[in-house]
């Protein structure tokens, strides 16, 4: 699959992806560093890629239906967590494939004990 990594997330994300045969592309490496929301996933539709990101604004199905991405990754990250137990739950979430294959057109939300996947 094909992602794109919000700003929220490690620079290391992308060397996880590649880890499991992924492509990732770092939202701050193409211009976005500081976008809005909308401009992320602008991107994300344009270029059919799925959006991993922490930022729970979207979840909002109203402003980012799921079914006009190829998904919309939502990582429940506690404050105060180290970039390691981030990396952990990109890395255990990746392991997940039946889920992977259920992303397109869907709204999964990730944390440590679980993942909900939602239909837009």
């Amino acid at each position: 699959m094909r992602f794109l990594i919000d700003e929220d997330l490690p620079r290391s994300t992308a060397k996880i992806l590649q880890k499991y045969k992924h492509e990732g592309i770092d939202a701050r490496d193409i211009g976005l560093r500081g976008a809005e929301d909308s401009q992320i996933a602008a991107i994300a539709k344009e270029r059919g890629l799925c959006l991993l990101t922490g930022d729970f604004d979207f979840a909002d199905i109203r402003n980012y239906p799921p079914k006009e991405y190829r998904g919309i990754v939502i990582f429940y990250i506690p404050s105060n967590v180290t970039v390691a137990y981030i990396l952990s739950l990109i890395e255990s979430f990746l392991q997940q494939e039946q889920i992977l294959e259920q992303l397109p057109g869907k709204l999964a939300i990730v944390e440590a004990d679980r993942v909900r996947i939602r239909n837009g």
